[in-house]
């Protein structure tokens, strides 16, 4: 219950957010115009999908994690029989992908010119996504922990289930967030 009333004041940040970006935004129509042709949509749409597709591979571990199995049986190569740390690792490294894909998205819009103060648009851009990248990180140091403790355990236990379970629902959150966030900024444009 306390994730989700979490989660629910965590929604209300991010809704100021885009708040204010369509505030500005009404207020200053040519900004955006010049500065989203700057965008690279097709980058930005392969790191959406890389991400949302974290989503997937984290919930077969929560999968894993409500059967009891926290390690793999079998090969590596068999996914069918991978278990909680497999999945999380996999989701770890899809959300490391996507945060190094936006650093590299940074680095490139800053060589253009597009920085926090440079613009309206520059400072709402970095904002929304920025914190955006640091909910993600937050959610990859949680992984780390839930991964930490199935390690240190003796046995996989109810309450590291529950673990699971809870960093997965932020993890969803963090996913929905972004697809809110990519279709405002690179398609809506």
């Amino acid at each position: 219950m306390g994730t989700i009333i979490w989660l629910s004041s965590e929604l209300m940040f991010f809704a100021a957010l885009f708040a204010s970006y369509f505030t500005i935004r009404a207020v200053s129509p040519e900004l955006w115009a010049q500065e989203t042709q700057l965008l690279n949509v097709p980058f930005a749409t392969a790191n959406t999908v890389i991400l949302v597709l974290s989503s997937v591979t984290c919930q077969l571990g929560v999968f894993a994690a409500e059967r009891g199995q926290v390690g793999r049986k079998g090969s590596i190569l068999k996914v069918a029989g991978w278990g909680l740390r497999e999945w999380f690792i996999l989701t770890y490294v899809m959300g490391a992908i996507f945060i190094g894909g936006q650093a590299l998205e940074y680095a490139e819009l800053m060589h253009e010119g597009v920085t926090i103060p440079s613009s309206a648009y520059g400072t709402m851009f970095y904002l929304t996504t920025g914190f955006h990248g640091i909910h993600v990180t937050g959610g990859l140091i949680a992984f780390l922990f839930v991964l930490g403790r199935t390690y240190l355990a003796r046995r996989f236990t109810h309450e590291q289930a529950v673990s699971a379970i809870v960093v997965s629902y932020y993890w969803h959150f963090v996913d929905v967030v972004w697809i809110g966030l990519f279709a405002t900024i690179y398609l809506i444009k």
